[in-house]
């Protein structure tokens, strides 16, 4: 332990190290004193500590309790005994003896620091803790520290965050020392204040637009639905307040410099940023860019949306392995289906619509057969099951079963 007049230096230093309160720390250090003289003292004892925070002066205090016999000696001091250090106690009195810090001995003076020690670090615990759980959501920085398997620790500073392999963006590869953005998505105490933090969160994406926009930051335009697939496309639809700023524009600003900042972050992931309307067919027809849209049949019942492109837009308008539309239907929070312009005209046909409905076949499978002219389940029965299977591509056994179900509702 440091001498007194070095008390003052020491609670200033640790302030400034930790960041805690010099209210903290005296009274991490009194708890200190306290447990250390009982160790010299007693279990029991009744131990006080004043500490002068501008002198830096320490006073510990023995109280005992002045009786006429002793049964506790660590809480009680005989009459005779007391009266040798304060000649004017009674029984029944409280008397206070002075104790030096260095009569304590060399185990008590361990004990003091390793009390005092632990108390700070529960205290800084307890800080971080008290300053994480009101950034959930929000955007840090950290670097990266360390790695627990495929799992990246992050220097945030005071504290650390934990980067789980489920909460990072597909396929990124991080470094040692690398400065790295992410949002807070949990935090919880256990032996240390643990921090959660995610990169594929769709409200990353969010916090990134907020800290490029101006106007998101203003209020002026608004993020209304996001709908991301890390790694590979996100979708984000945005409104604005003033008829005068245009949203779209505003997020991805001039020569598109906003939303290439925030590609930057992301690492190649691509991000569409459409219009929002209410009405789900209008949002639609933004939602599913860069296709475009010809009909839009609206079913709001089942919250179903009828899209119909041009021929040459279907592939773009489903995307990749389903992508787009996938993404455009949980932005618009509605089922999709898409429909070619071609695929949409053979189901006004009543015959090729039974044909469909009742072999079970898919649009583009039924369509080969309509291509090849068996448009109804009249002409499918008498086709050749060779020729079927060459048409649709389909088994044996398969043909075999919608031939089965064709034959079924004819005969019905």
């Amino acid at each position: 332990m440091q001498s007194q007049k070095e008390l003052k230096k020491i609670v200033d230093a640790l302030t400034k190290e930790k960041g805690l309160s010099r209210e903290i720390i005296i009274e991490a250090l009194v708890e200190g004193l306290k447990i250390a003289a009982k160790k010299k003292f007693g279990s029991t004892a009744q131990i006080e500590v004043k500490i002068d925070e501008e002198s830096g002066e320490i006073e510990i205090y023995r109280l005992r309790e002045v009786v006429d016999k002793v049964v506790d000696p660590d809480k009680e001091i005989s009459f005779e005994e007391a009266r040798e250090l304060s000649p004017g106690v009674n029984i029944g009195d409280m008397i206070g003896e002075k104790v030096n810090l260095q009569d304590l001995g060399r185990i008590s003076a361990q004990i003091l620091k390793q009390v005092f020690s632990q108390r700070l670090r529960s205290a800084e615990k307890q800080l971080i803790y008290d300053e994480y759980k009101h950034k959930l959501g929000e955007l840090v920085t950290g670097y990266v520290h360390r790695f627990n398997k495929r799992d990246v620790i992050l220097n945030l500073g005071r504290a650390e965050a934990l980067l789980p392999e489920e909460e990072q963006i597909p396929g990124e590869r991080y470094h040692r020392g690398e400065r790295v953005k992410a949002i807070v998505i949990e935090i919880y105490r256990h032996k240390e204040p643990q921090i959660l933090v995610s990169r594929s969160h769709p409200t990353f994406i969010k916090k990134l637009f907020e800290r490029e926009v101006p106007e998101i930051q203003e209020g002026i335009v608004k993020i209304v639905a996001i709908a991301r697939e890390p790694g590979s496309r996100t979708k984000i639809a945005v409104t604005s307040t003033d008829p005068n700023v245009d949203p779209v524009g505003a997020c991805v600003g001039v020569r598109g410099s906003r939303i290439s900042a925030v590609l930057q972050e992301i690492k190649g992931e691509k991000i569409d940023v459409v219009l929002y309307d209410k009405d789900p067919a209008k949002f639609v027809y933004n939602a599913l860019s860069p296709a475009e849209c010809t009909k839009v049949i609206v079913d709001s019942a089942n919250k179903t949306l009828e899209v119909i492109v041009p021929d040459d837009q279907l592939s773009l308008a489903i995307g990749r392995k389903g992508e787009n539309v996938r993404l455009a239907s949980k932005l618009v929070g509605w089922r999709i289906d898409i429909l070619s312009e071609t695929q949409y005209l053979r189901r006004q046909d009543p015959e090729f619509f039974k044909l469909l409905k009742v072999t079970g076949l898919s649009d583009e499978t039924a369509g080969y057969l309509y291509e090849a002219g068996i448009k109804d389940l009249k002409t499918l029965v008498e086709t050749p099951p060779e020729k079927i299977a060459q048409l649709t591509r389909l088994s044996e056994e398969d043909v075999k079963n919608i031939l089965e179900k064709a034959k079924s509702a004819l005969s019905a």
